[in-house]
């Protein structure tokens, strides 16, 4: 089997205690590798390589070196894509479409990030005081803590990477205990293209053992967290009690919103693709289907005539539409689910079970399941399942549609489909989600911010807005200096980082 050690100060190497775990390939049952179990001794060495690389030059380095280097990383990582995807779908089970396409997608964030880090300015600003000027510039803050879950593992990493490091952050990255292997690959890559050691450092291992010390760690000065809601809650608390800030970018429970005007044949697609294409093993996933009553049952024989001809299968086939699930938990959390839905009275109307084993695999399969007849208050639309179980829930007309939709402990998605423009401004207006997708779904980008409402988070990922999230800057916290105009001065000493000096 192969081995991936940890990756502390540019070197990779086993864990201070010396274990290992295996991981299984989600299709076969079957280990495939060796993860080295990082534990507090490691995180403390990470932390500290970490802190060492930023003082002594990364955090002060000049924005073009930067630049040049995610630039270099972003090239590279072209050349790997196909490698990457391969072990991204070995560990973790996901379509290699998907993870094919995520890994030639990578490169974008770090060119863009590496065109803003070359633009980052502060102001001079012109204040009541005549012999007085002031002037701010962004400074990075330190070390991020960036801990990542098993379902996209390395485009939510990049996520984090790109404008952290863009923006002068020196980065420890703890990848899910599920998915590690493909973490120590970008390494690997990080390393052949000369990062200076500690700017990244990953450490494997589980949630007790490094996940928690490392948010707790004294010198982590942010933590960027995609996970569930309690994982999410856990991180928050500790993040509160040392007055560092937090990104999180949390669970969801998205409504897809079809009306009666819609391109209903795009519209199946688009509903489909929105909780099957993944295994249902998304975040964003449209798992709350919202029908308009005089469409509702044509629609619904629709989507089961169009999800029962899913092929399931061998996740590294190109053909095979819906691949297993990641880990045994979420298996069994899927099927407790879909026995809750029948109990509280929802319809199943396709699937509702584990499905046979395709040729070969010997995975943790569940069949695309849909439920009709369900209602809002049931457990099945108000809870975050994580799999292939799609819900279907009638509506009157627009108002009724915005307060079902509405009426959720989470907000990180939704989707519309309709041809009327004025009903999708409207609705993109009314509904409490942090994306708004009108006739598409699952479509996100480097340059647009991503984040939720309620219950899925806090802050934003993606766009300009995620690199403000990883640095003192003008409106926040800041470096000024003001210096008596007549004294030809260009600084104070004793002038500080991150705040006013006058």
């Amino acid at each position: 089997m192969q081995r991936f050690p940890l990756y502390i100060a540019g070197q990779f190497r086993d864990a201070a205690g010396g274990e290992w775990f295996e991981t299984e390939n989600p299709y076969t049952l079957e280990p495939w590798a060796q993860i080295a179990r990082g534990g507090p001794a490691d995180v403390d060495a990470a932390v500290a390589a970490a802190r060492t690389a930023f003082e002594s030059g990364w955090g002060r380095s000049k924005p073009a070196y930067r630049a040049g280097l995610l630039r270099a990383l972003a090239d590279r990582l072209e050349q790997a894509a196909g490698e990457l995807a391969q072990i991204e779908t070995r560990d973790n089970g996901k379509l290699i479409a998907e993870t094919g396409g995520q890994a030639r997608y990578l490169p974008s964030w770090y060119r863009y990030y590496a065109g803003l880090a070359e633009n980052l300015e502060g102001r001079v600003i012109p204040i009541d005081k005549p012999d007085v000027t002031v002037y701010t510039r962004p400074e990075p803050l330190g070390v991020i803590a960036a801990i990542t879950p098993w379902n996209s593992p390395l485009m939510l990493a990049t996520w984090k990477l790109a404008p952290a490091l863009a923006a002068g952050n020196t980065v420890v990255l703890k990848p899910s205990e599920f998915t590690s292997a493909s973490s120590i690959a970008l390494a690997r890559i990080f390393d052949e293209v000369g990062f200076p050691p500690g700017v990244l450092n990953v450490v494997t291992g589980f949630g007790a053992e490094v996940g928690v010390p490392l948010v707790a760690h004294p010198k982590v000065a942010k933590v960027a967290f995609t996970g569930g809601e309690s994982g999410g809650r856990g991180v928050y608390k500790a993040a509160a009690e040392r007055l560092i800030p937090a990104t999180l970018e949390l669970g969801g429970k998205s409504p897809n919103i079809v009306f009666a005007d819609a391109d209903l044949d795009q519209a199946v697609k688009g509903v489909i693709a929105g909780i099957f294409a993944a295994t249902g093993q998304t975040c964003l996933a449209g798992s709350r289907v919202l029908v308009e009553d005089s469409i509702h049952d044509a629609f619904v024989e629709r989507l089961v005539a169009f999800a029962g001809r899913a092929k399931l299968g061998d996740p590294a086939d190109l053909a095979t539409q819906v691949g297993p699930v990641t880990t045994r938990p979420q298996y069994e959390k899927i099927l407790s689910y879909i026995e809750i839905a029948r109990a509280e009275g929802a319809r199943c109307v396709l699937g509702g079970g584990p499905a046979p084993h395709p040729a070969g695999g010997k995975g943790l399969f569940v069949q695309p399941t849909i439920f009709a007849d369900v209602t809002n208050d049931m457990r099945i639309a108000r809870e975050e399942v994580f799999g292939p179980v799609m819900s279907v829930l009638r509506f009157g007309d627009q108002d009724e549609a915005i307060r079902i939709a509405n009426d959720s402990d989470y907000g990180l998605a939704a989707g519309v489909w309709t041809q009327n423009l004025r009903r999708a401004l409207e609705m993109s207006d009314a509904l409490a989600a942090g994306t708004v997708w009108v006739n598409t779904y699952r479509a996100v980008s480097y340059l647009a911010p991503f984040g939720g409402y309620k219950a899925s988070g806090i802050g934003r990922e993606n766009g300009a807005e995620a690199l403000a999230a990883y640095m003192f800057h003008p409106g926040s916290s800041y470096s000024s200096v003001s210096v008596p105009a007549a004294a030809g001065a260009r600084g104070v000493p004793g002038a500080g980082r991150g705040r006013e000096s006058g």
